[in-house]
């Protein structure tokens, strides 16, 4: 596991949560750069780096392997547990349907993501996933920094892909 700020932790929660998510789009700027939509998550509990992942779905042929799902497979094998009741999920777009139930069922303890998803987000946009009735584990959801560095990426991802398709 890598100590996320060596020195100890930043003076306040919103300086680390920026540099967490900086992380996040570093992710999601290699998966842009693998020609994948171009989302990045990293997981961490106390000040420590479990996990992080960028979109993997063109590159395994998965239309599961989604940053969220990488990361949360890489931090399950990184403390050798099924569930993840103590940790942070830092992404870059809000956790679509399928990622907010894998965060759920994982008891996750908190989810920052920096933008907003109109046609796939199961945690504020399309649905509100952590917030239904009858769970009994409860998310702390929350937008956080560098939304419009993720909302840019996006943009530009799928303008690209537009323009690839118009010259097809």
């Amino acid at each position: 596991m890598n100590l996320l700020f060596p020195l100890g932790p930043p003076a306040d929660s919103a300086q680390r949560d920026l540099r967490i998510m900086e992380i996040a789009i570093r992710e999601a700027e290699a998966a842009y750069g693998r020609d994948e939509v171009p989302i990045g998550a990293v997981i961490v509990r106390d000040n420590r780096l479990l996990a992080r992942a960028g979109n993997q779905v063109e590159q395994l042929k998965d239309a599961t392997a989604h940053a969220e799902i990488l990361a949360l497979t890489q931090a399950f094998a990184a403390v050798g547990e099924k569930r993840l009741p103590d940790v942070e999920l830092f992404c870059t777009v809000e956790p679509c349907l399928m990622c907010a139930g894998a965060l759920l069922h994982a008891r996750v303890k908190r989810v920052v993501f920096a933008t907003t998803d109109p046609k796939f987000g199961g945690v504020h946009s399309l649905t509100r996933t952590f917030e239904l009735p009858g769970l009994n584990h409860h998310i702390q959801a929350e937008h956080g920094p560098l939304g419009d560095e993720a909302a840019e990426l996006m943009r530009q991802f799928f303008r690209q892909k537009r323009l690839q398709a118009k010259n097809e």
